[in-house]
């Protein structure tokens, strides 16, 4: 366990910050729909050129590597890219789910990072199944089916705020003529 305390603690800094990541794009939408709501989506794409360039490249020097991506080096930026681009990708389908879902975060996190952890489950069995004498423990599929159940009790039940008033129901109570019933009672008593 001792070998596992430094991967756990960069994997919750990742849940961390993914996990804060809807909230911070709902924070990002127009309050009266002022703008679109992809203009975010630029900044995060400048969020993610940065941090990227700049932290690979010091994470490279650290770590006594070469900045050539030729050769043998190519796989490092083909991959990188595609990487990168399913990243992107990811965050402007969020975009959209959290748009389409009127900023509803709670509904859509959930699903997201549920969903992620079971497409790799799939992708690393469909790669291992070719593999002679392969077994896949029928655990798996438990935990995916525990996943959606999770992602499920975890999206019905993650607190909302209170809902705002009707616009109907506000009005009648400005505009009524005379005390409520609790003031004329007092008044009278």
């Amino acid at each position: 366990m001792k070998g596992y305390l430094i991967p756990i603690l960069f994997a919750l800094g990742t849940a961390l910050c993914w996990g804060m990541y809807g909230p911070t794009l709902g924070k990002a939408r127009a309050p009266g729909g002022e703008w679109s709501p992809f203009k975010p989506y630029v900044f995060i794409g400048v969020a993610y050129l940065v941090i990227a360039i700049a932290g690979g490249l010091i994470a490279m020097k650290l770590k006594g590597d070469t900045f050539s991506y030729g050769g043998s080096h190519a796989p490092a930026m083909n991959w990188g890219f595609l990487a990168g681009t399913l990243g992107a990708a990811g965050a402007l389908f969020l975009t959209n789910a959290v748009i389409s879902s009127r900023g509803n975060t709670a509904l859509v996190m959930p699903i997201v990072f549920g969903g992620a952890v079971s497409v790799n489950a799939v992708f690393a069995w469909s790669q291992l199944r070719k593999v002679p004498d392969f077994h896949i423990s029928p655990l798996l599929w438990v935990g995916m089916a525990l996943v959606v159940t999770g992602v499920v009790l975890v999206a019905m039940n993650t607190p909302h705020g209170a809902p705002k008033p009707k616009a109907s129901a506000a009005a009648g109570t400005e505009n009524s003529s005379g005390p409520a019933p609790a003031e004329a009672e007092q008044s009278n008593g």
